[in-house]
């Protein structure tokens, strides 16, 4: 017996109380002091090493941080691109930033990580398309001075 598939419904055809939540498929959710300014679909570059100062000792040097990259985001904010011309008007803003990842289903969060001192790098913005609401984020890049996993 084959098991039969039910039909897709056209969006014109979904009830009225169906809600669709524009960010469900941007599975990282950027919160900047505790509140969400952006939702992106890649998180790249996140990277922590310890450097030694020779091989053969076993004692642990400084660590340094790698940057941090959102990609393919979008935000109903003006608040990273406020935050980035502080960057680029030469005194940048530090904040604690928190990268959620969430499950496919756009609402359980499966990982965190917590960014102290975080400040913004480099943005790229995305074309711009006169029919969307938000503000397209092709990558931000943030650097940081320490990290912790919650």
């Amino acid at each position: 017996m084959t098991d039969a598939k039910a039909p897709e419904v056209a969006p014109s055809q979904q009830g009225m109380g169906t809600r669709v939540d524009p960010f469900r498929a941007y599975n990282f959710k950027l919160l900047i002091d505790g509140v969400s300014e952006g939702h992106f679909t890649q998180c790249t570059d996140l990277e922590v090493e310890v450097i030694t100062p020779h091989p053969r000792e076993r004692l642990a040097g400084p660590v340094m941080h790698g940057d941090l990259t959102l990609r393919y985001g979008v935000t109903q904010s003006p608040e990273l691109w406020n935050w980035f011309l502080a960057s680029m008007n030469g005194g940048p803003s530090r904040k604690n930033v928190s990268v959620l990842l969430f499950d496919g289903d756009g609402m359980t969060q499966k990982l965190r990580w917590d960014l102290n001192e975080a400040w913004p790098k480099k943005w790229r913005a995305a074309p711009l398309d006169v029919l969307g609401q938000q503000i397209a984020v092709d990558s931000l890049t943030l650097v940081f001075e320490s990290i912790t996993r919650g």
